[in-house]
């Protein structure tokens, strides 16, 4: 499982993901009767939050992420090298996403945020989709319900209980309203950040499986400036670890 959020405002996107990875483990006794599944935690440094610099493009993923035995950032980066070219935008790339990996895996339940600014004009206007590869299912994210007045807001996926909880109103219990418009690029980092390492921290007191964690990873978008990390886990060796 994993936790990712986009988070869009008037004059930024803001993309970011934990790094955890969880397999299930499936095994036989030497009869060949099956054991209980084990869920258990394969890596603590695996990407979700990925940039197509050519495209100004950044995507989010979550859901089944070994396919064909292969890690989801593999394949972004085939897609990349193989499909796209500099005509692509994120109003393209949606689709030829989900068209590449449902020709080999037509099931598969991975899902993807795909963000970016489409120069109209003199425009620049904010995109964010949602898609689902084996739903076969894209949706723009950040307009208000059947028109294409831009909205703006946060969207997540993978584990969201944790923060739907606490931002999201019910009935029963109205949060305060957050104040998506007015808020500014670094608000919205803060809000992405806060966003992931809440849910790690309050899983790690929770009985649950603890499926989300490790390094957070950000990516800034803007409508005027090329895309950037804001911080982006890095490779290290022996003397970059801590004793």
């Amino acid at each position: 499982m994993s936790f990712v959020i986009t988070v869009y405002v008037p004059t930024a996107i803001v993309m970011a993901s934990d790094s955890r990875q969880s397999v299930t483990i499936e095994g036989k006794t030497p009869d060949g009767k099956p054991l209980p599944k084990m869920e258990t935690v394969s890596s603590d440094f695996v990407y979700k939050t990925f940039l197509l610099a050519r495209q100004r493009v950044g995507i989010n993923c979550w859901g089944q992420d070994l396919l064909g035995g292969i890690t989801t950032e593999s394949h972004i980066k085939r897609f990349a090298e193989e499909v796209l070219d500099d005509e692509d935008d994120v109003t393209t790339i949606p689709r030829k996403l989900i068209d590449f990996l449902r020709a080999d895996f037509p099931q598969a339940d991975s899902a993807f945020h795909v963000a970016g600014f489409k120069r109209t004009g003199k425009k620049s206007i904010p995109c964010v989709f949602f898609c689902h590869v084996g739903k076969d299912k894209i949706q723009r994210q950040n307009v208000a319900p059947d028109s294409e007045k831009v909205v703006y807001g946060a969207t997540w996926g993978g584990q969201p209980d944790i923060i739907a909880s606490l931002v999201q109103p019910t009935q029963a219990q109205p949060k305060p309203p957050i104040l998506w418009d007015a808020m500014t690029v670094q608000d919205a980092i803060d809000f992405a950040i806060y966003a992931v390492r809440t849910t790690i921290d309050t899983m790690r007191f929770q009985a649950r499986p603890k499926n989300v964690g490790g390094p957070v990873d950000v990516l800034l978008i803007s409508p005027d400036e090329l895309p950037r990390w804001i911080q982006r886990k890095e490779f290290r060796g022996e003397m970059g670890r801590n004793p």
